[in-house]
């Protein structure tokens, strides 16, 4: 299963849980809109897989009692440092993600139900009844989860001090979600209750960071200073359970290995060229000269032609990168990824894209980028008790806007009987599909919708296969 959301204004953040499996094939292919411009001239390959594409893998685990576990042993010096923090940190860090996937799916819905009418309150309140529901079910949850942290802290003062950083930022990450929810829920109705509950939370996280003084004076009264020191903190905690990774551009000896054989060749046929010349015009006259010079003009033209061509040929469709994930606790190599970046043509891709891309006659003229990775890890080189991987990948859209126009649009429309006009701003409809094989049992393939426009993504939305099928290439 892959999660695909917006990760801030220009980057889509695309996750998925990797089984035991030790192979795994992951293709995305992003159509982007003609009218763009987009080619390999104006942005090329490399650049745009450097610039705009990072991958992570961290461990994943089902197991969300381990810290609790490891806090009892660790008061009892059976477990050494290394473990309870990554134990810890794994437990944080799926607090972290969870939270911060729920909060965006209220907020999408708290945004909507404050733009729909209340012409009909029933409706509108049995809405609103179901959201304050999840909204007091996902605040139960991650109160739950932050007392059952605080059970059992460990009483090694080096361990102590590990803990005491991941549950700053646990009780300050969760009153910033709930802060959000709060500053978005609709007005009236039954979010009057859950608002205060909210408040209240959010005074008593406040108030036991003070207790426990977790940090200065000077720096909670700064925002620009507490929210540094929380990306720190946040680091901290995906630091132990994040894979490092070492990366290797494929093809460096055989690129110089076509270099030398594009000038052996064209260098031969000089030589043939200048022995040919000798012989019909004899000494060394200005002819001979300016026959010379036309030779080596011929031969700068035709190496990096020759050399360009044989290797496209020698590349075409084989990875451009090999990625190394190394343990952070062992530095032991548990796995490798092979990577593909690419512009293809919509003719050239396989039946089964194109049928879950179906095309109107506007989008033909679609420029599809294609990156695929095929990934082995060794789940035996793990770290004892972990199976599972979760890789993130994270595509910044930034470099496609800055090929939108920046002008502006005006509409006119009749409100209240008068003449409004307002300025809307160009949007841009980006099709993304994804085909996943090796995590599941059955290949996964699905299609979102993504919204662009130069300020950054609109909006980020599946397509059901239904939908697709139907008339998935509409924008709404």
């Amino acid at each position: 299963m892959i999660n695909v959301e917006r990760k801030n204004s220009f980057q889509l953040r695309l996750s998925r849980r990797l089984k035991e499996e030790t192979s795994h094939t992951l293709d995305v292919y992003l159509f982007v809109p003609k009218e763009l411009g987009l080619s390999t001239h104006v942005i090329s390959e490399e650049a745009f897989y450097h610039g705009a594409i990072s991958v992570s893998r961290t461990y994943y685990s089902d197991e969300y009692h381990l810290p609790l576990v490891h806090s009892r042993l660790a008061s009892r010096n059976q477990l050494g440092s290394d473990s309870y923090r990554l134990s810890l940190s794994l437990y944080a860090y799926q607090y972290v993600g969870a939270l911060e996937r729920t909060t965006q799916a209220l907020l999408a819905d708290a945004r909507k139900l404050r733009r729909e009418p209340t012409d009909e309150p029933d409706a509108w309140n049995e809405k609103a009844n179901a959201l304050t529901e999840r909204l007091a079910e996902m605040s139960d949850l991650s109160d739950g989860i932050l007392k059952r942290l605080r059970r059992n802290p460990p009483s090694d003062e080096r361990l102590y001090k590990y803990f005491a950083n991941i549950d700053n930022y646990l009780s300050w990450f969760t009153e910033q979600q709930l802060l959000a929810l709060v500053a978005h829920m609709p007005r009236g109705g039954p979010f009057g209750d859950i608002k205060r509950r909210f408040i209240t939370i959010c005074q008593r996280e406040g108030e036991y960071r003070q207790a426990q003084e977790y940090n200065a004076e000077r720096v909670m009264e700064d925002p620009t200073r507490m929210s540094n020191k929380m990306r720190l903190l946040r680091l901290l905690i995906e630091q132990p359970i994040t894979l490092k990774q070492r990366a290797l551009e494929l093809g460096s000896g055989e690129q110089k290995a076509v270099k030398a054989l594009a000038t052996a060749v064209v260098m031969a046929f000089v030589s043939l060229g200048v022995l040919q010349l000798r012989n019909a015009l004899g000494d060394i006259t200005a002819l001979f000269v300016l026959a010379m010079a036309l030779l080596y003009a011929l031969r700068e033209v035709f190496k990096d032609d020759l050399r360009n061509t044989l290797w496209r040929w020698l590349r075409r469709g084989r990875p451009k990168w090999r990625r190394q994930y190394i343990d952070p606790t062992r530095n032991a190599l548990v796995g490798r990824q092979l990577e593909w970046f690419d512009y293809k043509r919509y003719s050239a891709l396989d039946d089964d894209i194109q049928q879950m891309r179906r095309r109107t006659v506007a989008q033909r003229d679609e420029v599809v980028m294609h990156y695929r990775s095929s990934s082995r890890m060794s789940p035996t080189r793990f770290l004892s008790g972990y199976e599972h991987t979760r890789e993130t990948l994270h595509i910044d859209l930034s470099m496609l806007t800055r090929l939108m126009s920046k002008e502006k649009h005006h509409i006119y429309r009749l409100k209240d009987g008068q003449v409004v006009r307002e300025s809307v701003e160009r949007r841009h409809l980006f099709n993304l599909v994804i085909r996943e094989t090796g995590s599941e049992d059955t290949p996964y393939l699905a299609r979102w919708k993504v919204v662009v426009s130069r300020s950054g993504i609109v909006a980020v939305e599946r397509v059901a296969e239904s939908s697709a099928e139907q008339n998935g290439n509409k924008l709404r």
